[in-house]
């Protein structure tokens, strides 16, 4: 039988767990009275007393800053009067910050649940109205096909697209752009915002501009979609506060039994009255909003059908599959086999050594270098998956994910597994071709035929392999060229150039130095610096968006790399004590830079007035040792950039293989900057009880002004 305690952190909020019942704290306040007071097996005080005068109901007092709080006297002495005070003292702070947290949140809930329903309300009329306009322009049109000046006016009403007539006004309805659209609502204006979050929005914004009474079923539409996702946000926030009252009322039964257990007296019924009655348990203003948001639902989201709104409302998680579990097993034993057969016959071939194929290692090796940092990125993707959970991260709260379609870590590791087999079985029968003497033209295809394979893989429209996860993948390709997510790294030049080399046709001839030579040369330079503008730019735009300065400064990490990148690239073409003293001072201040941002901004560490030395005070991992070799690891990481100054490589060994293994390390230290990035951030929510999002809404009343 699992414990209550266990059940408890399982099932509570993470963000809002400092608001929950601090059942840990009380129970080592009974272990303390049970260690002082009641150890001896044989205490008259232990048998059973059914008086229960032990004390008197908790006093309720009022506060103009606190509200109602409730303070606990006791009148019947105690062995230990002083540790039973403190525990009745404890509890009582805890119903009090119960009751506290869930009169506020309720208040927050209530008042998003009224502004929704206005929001509803204006949807409806403007929908309303939106198909009484073309009611009415389709009878005109009918009415004056004889009349060619209201033929041109029925042209030039028809170009506005769809211009709203306010029917209480008689006058058409005052509309500005896509971000400032203002419209008339019960006499009052209301200003219509929808966030330009995609290229296309803010495309067709720019293109609305010379049509300023443009607002048609494609806006109304979206301000739908956004009215949509705040009901839900709201359901599910309604959800956690029904949650949060049961999980505290379990947690007051169950210390009290333990009391009562340990002090021999009744307790339990007495103070469960005094909680019964408090406002988090009493108020029902949660419950009926919940009730108010389904019937809303039902009716003007899924057309009657409560089914479907609770497909919204409440999604199903996707249950776990042995068969998954069983499948990680296979493929990553033939993964294995497959490997050791690869190595062994690579050592035989005299692959990967300084004497080794040149056509190989320029042509075949980097498609196996860019799958391997491909998917050794996803496979700590992975286990940062495993470790969020374990240490209740709520991962999938900061990254958005839909519960329905996100991926979990055994679907991480069985893609990974799944893909790396396949991937080394094509590369050791296509080696094996290559030490038999077998040189043709299609032999050497095979390497571009798998990446084809990949890529028709990716975009396949069926609903198979995890279609939802591969185009939530190819959006966020989408959004790396459109607003950058990621810094650059190897596997994006050996891609730049495994894609001109087979797109040249070069692989026919085996002529590799062709995309070393010419013009491709520059552009894989310029791939290299892409990715760091592209994250600059982002950092820009957020500045824009937010006006925080913090953004700006991040903007500068970005310009810091860039710049090392530059001297970096101006060194391998010209070697010189200039170049290199050039390289040394750039990158060394960019390195400082980025790992101040990783301690101090991504990570939120190095808090000299925190209670753990060095770190914060909050801390998710119970070890601080942890910390402190994760930030020693990532200085010593973020220093590889030093190899392209000491030029170091491993003895025998070619030279590629020593890139590989850096960036390898380079794609660990961005495994391990992810937990602790997504737990600083974690963190940030739970100090603001931040659980479910806040959608922006699409009406807002303004005044005449």
């Amino acid at each position: 039988m699992v414990k209550f305690s266990k059940q408890f952190e399982a099932q509570l909020v993470p963000e809002w767990k400092d608001a929950f019942v601090d059942y840990w704290q009380l129970k080592k306040y009974l272990k303390k009275i049970q260690n002082l007071c009641f150890s001896d097996p044989n205490n008259p005080k232990r048998k059973t007393n059914s008086n229960n005068n032990l004390f008197s109901f908790p006093k309720l007092t009022s506060s103009a800053s606190k509200g109602d709080l409730y303070e606990t006297e006791l009148l019947e002495q105690f062995e230990d009067t002083e540790s039973t005070k403190e525990f009745f003292a404890l509890l009582d702070l805890q119903l009090n910050k119960v009751n506290q947290f869930y009169r506020g949140k309720e208040g927050e809930f209530v008042e998003r649940g009224e502004s929704l329903k206005k929001q509803m309300s204006i949807l409806i009329e403007l929908q309303s109205k939106l198909k009484l306009q073309k009611a009415q322009q389709s009878l005109e049109v009918a009415s004056s096909r004889g009349s060619n000046a209201e033929e041109d006016q029925r042209k030039d009403a028809n170009e506005e697209g769809d211009e709203f007539q306010d029917e209480e006004l008689g006058r058409p309805m005052k509309q500005r752009s896509l971000s400032g659209r203002m419209v008339s609502y019960q006499g009052k204006n209301v200003k219509v915002n929808i966030p330009l979050t995609t290229p296309s929005r803010t495309i067709s914004d720019l293109m609305s501009q010379s049509k300023p009474n443009n607002i048609n079923k494609a806006k109304l539409h979206r301000a739908e979609k956004m009215i949509r996702g705040a009901f839900v946000e709201l359901y599910k926030g309604l959800g956690y506060l029904t949650n949060y009252r049961s999980l505290n009322m379990m947690a007051f039964v169950k210390i009290l039994k333990k009391f009562d257990k340990v002090t021999g007296k009744e307790v339990l019924p007495t103070y469960m009255k005094v909680v019964e009655s408090s406002y988090f348990n009493s108020s029902d203003k949660a419950v009926k909003l919940i009730d108010e948001v389904e019937e809303l639902f039902v009716q003007h989201f899924a057309e009657d059908d409560r089914r479907k709104a609770m497909k919204y409302l409440k999604p199903n998680q996707r249950k776990d599959s042995h068969s998954v579990t069983f499948f990680i097993g296979l493929f990553t034993g033939c993964f294995m086999a497959l490997f050791v057969g690869y190595c062994i016959m690579a050592h035989i071939a005299g692959m990967y050594t300084r004497n080794s194929d040149s056509v190989y290692m320029e042509t075949v090796y980097p498609v196996l270098s860019m799958f391997s940092l491909l998917f050794l990125h996803l496979f700590l993707y992975g286990c940062n998956i495993f470790m969020w959970r374990k240490a209740r991260i709520n991962y999938s709260f900061i990254f958005e994910f839909r519960p329905t379609k996100e991926l979990k870590y055994r679907d991480v590791f069985l893609i990974c597994a799944a893909s790396m087999t396949a991937i080394v079985g094509v590369m050791f029968g296509h080696l094996s071709l290559v030490a038999r003497g077998y040189s043709s033209a299609q032999v050497h295809a095979v390497p571009g035929l798998l990446l084809l394979a990949f890529l028709l893989l990716l975009i396949c429209p069926f609903n198979v392999l995890y279609r939802p996860s591969r185009h939530h993948f190819l959006r966020i390709l989408r959004n790396i060229i459109l607003s950058p997510l990621y810094k650059p790294g190897p596997m994006l030049r050996s891609l730049e150039f495994v894609t001109c080399y087979y797109i040249t046709g070069s692989y026919r001839n085996q002529d590799y130095g062709y995309c070393m030579r010419t013009r491709y040369r520059d552009l894989a330079y310029a791939v290299s610096f892409l990715p760091y503008y592209w994250r600059a730019m982002q950092c820009a735009r957020r500045w824009f968006d937010e006006g925080e300065p913090s953004h700006l400064v991040n903007l500068g990490k970005y310009v810091s790399a860039m710049l090392a990148a530059g001297a970096k690239v101006a060194y391998e073409k010209e070697k010189s004590a200039g170049w290199l003293a050039l390289v040394i001072v750039v990158s060394s201040a960019a390195t400082a830079y980025q790992l101040y941002w990783d301690f101090v901004k991504d990570w939120g560490l190095l808090r000299f007035d925190s209670k753990n030395p060095w770190l914060r005070d909050e801390l998710v991992l119970r070890r601080k040792v942890v910390y402190y070799c994760s930030m020693g690891l990532n200085l010593v990481l973020r220093l590889a950039w030093m190899q392209t100054v000491l030029h170091y490589n491993i003895a025998g060994v070619d030279y590629r293989v020593t890139m590989f293994l850096l960036a390898s390390l380079e794609v660990i230290r961005r495994g391990l900057w992810n937990f602790f990035r997504l737990e600083n951030e974690h963190l940030n929510n739970a100090g603001k009880f931040r659980a479910v999002k806040t959608i922006p809404l699409p009406f807002r009343e303004v005044d005449e002004d």
